[in-house]
């Protein structure tokens, strides 16, 4: 090739004393076209077969790779090694240059290899991202990881080449500065090793509900990197919470919640003490007219004056034997009415329970569970019940305590 070139150059007029010069910068010259046109064949052609082959096929696979730009680095390859390849040999009088442009090539050659490698790593990582097991198996940890490694053997192999030691040397001689490495790279192992725990435990899954309190966090989980994680808050706010924190402080994960049949209720209606007493004749005939406890009502008082008859020798006092209270009989209503609540799970726990009396009344406490997780819904049907019970209380002879306010002073004194 040289000698064709040269027989040529010889041939072109003015050019005598000059021949070698004119040669190598023919050659030069020739390198750079091919190179060009090499790229540009490589371009078309992965063009090419990005619309005709990618676009076309059914799989959504290669078209995230054509979206992270793999086929387009790919293209970028075909100059690099050209230049790398033909360069040094066209120079090779000249030593020092065609080292400098060797080098420098070689070094384009790595950084156009890692570009080609980390879009590889993105675009696996979105058809990952594709499937129901990434919801529960995170991956993005493992691919910054997966970069970190190729970001690292980039740099040892840049080092090399402009050093000219091989990069096993390095590599040997780095040896010496693992601990402050480890001090450099402190938080992305240890979020490293968080992540892998938080992945093989399958602590936190992408989408899940989690509260950290101690980060003011409370919202789904948006993404779980190598040293953090990101929350997106119910106010539309992203939080961003170190991976670490999630092994070595607590956390609530509602998928849990989620993933059963029914959303726990779980609240008190506070009593006035003043206001409960024993069901006269006239308190339970109006009672039996109540249709979810009118059974409940007959067959209580049957056991009841069965037992008194038996067990009392003196029944118009009240203190004697066996009575009914209207908060008993309350209690028996609000699970009545939660048997037949359509939006309540009945397969689930369903108790009402009288808590220790307080200084703001008796606890009556309601425990049941919503059919319905989603969070509008639940706190709706939540409001609903309690309304319900709020008015119907006093339909029992049964006061809800509240503290008094400024207008209930200003009542007592008026009076």
């Amino acid at each position: 090739m040289k000698d064709l070139i040269m027989s040529w150059v010889t041939k072109l007029p003015y050019g005598m004393g000059y021949e070698v010069e004119l040669a190598r910068a023919v050659a030069l010259l020739l390198v750079v076209i091919g190179a060009t046109i090499l790229y540009l064949v490589a371009k078309q052609l992965l063009l090419f077969i990005s619309d005709k082959v990618v676009t076309k096929s059914d799989s959504q696979f290669d078209d995230v790779f054509v979206k992270w730009g793999v086929l387009r680095r790919i293209a970028y390859l075909a100059p690099a090694w050209v230049i790398y390849k033909c360069v040094p040999w066209v120079l090779q009088e000249y030593q020092t240059l065609g080292s400098l442009i060797t080098i420098l090539a070689s070094v384009w050659l790595i950084l156009l290899h890692t570009l080609l490698l980390t879009a590889i790593l993105d675009a696996l990582s979105e058809i990952y991202r594709s499937f129901p097991i990434s919801q529960h198996l995170p991956i993005q940890s493992f691919i910054q990881v997966a970069k970190l490694v190729v970001y690292f053997f980039m740099f040892i192999l840049i080092v090399s080449f402009l050093l000219g030691e091989s990069p096993f040397k390095l590599i040997a001689g780095m040896g010496a500065m693992t601990a402050v490495l480890m001090l450099v790279f402190k938080d992305s192992i240890l979020g490293f090793v968080a992540g892998l725990q938080l992945s093989l435990n399958k602590m936190v899954s992408l989408g899940d509900w989690v509260e950290i309190p101690q980060h003011n966090a409370d919202g789904d989980i948006l993404e779980i990197g190598l040293t953090t994680v990101k929350v997106r808050n119910f106010d539309n706010t992203v939080t961003t919470v170190p991976t670490q924190s999630l092994i070595t402080e607590s956390f609530k994960n509602w998928r849990g919640m989620q993933e059963s049949a029914g959303r726990r209720i779980k609240r008190s209606i506070y009593i006035d003490v003043n206001s409960v007493q024993f069901c006269d004749l006239v308190s339970l005939e109006r009672y039996s007219k109540v249709d979810y406890i009118k059974e409940y009502i007959s067959a209580k008082k049957q056991e009841v004056d069965k037992y008194n008859q038996q067990n009392v020798s003196d029944v118009e006092s009240m203190v004697n034997g066996r009575r009914l209270t209207n908060i008993g009989t309350f209690r028996a209503y609000i699970i009545a009415y939660l048997k037949h609540h359509p939006n309540i799970n009945q397969q689930l726990t369903l108790l009402v329970r009288q808590l220790a009396p307080t200084d703001v009344g008796i606890p009556i406490e309601i425990y049941t569970f919503s059919s319905e997780k989603d969070w509008s819904k639940y706190e709706a049907i939540q409001a609903d019940i309690f309304d319900h019970l709020f008015a119907v209380a006093r339909e029992f002879d049964l006061r809800i305590y509240q503290r008094p306010s400024g207008t209930d002073i200003q009542d007592i004194s008026n009076s």
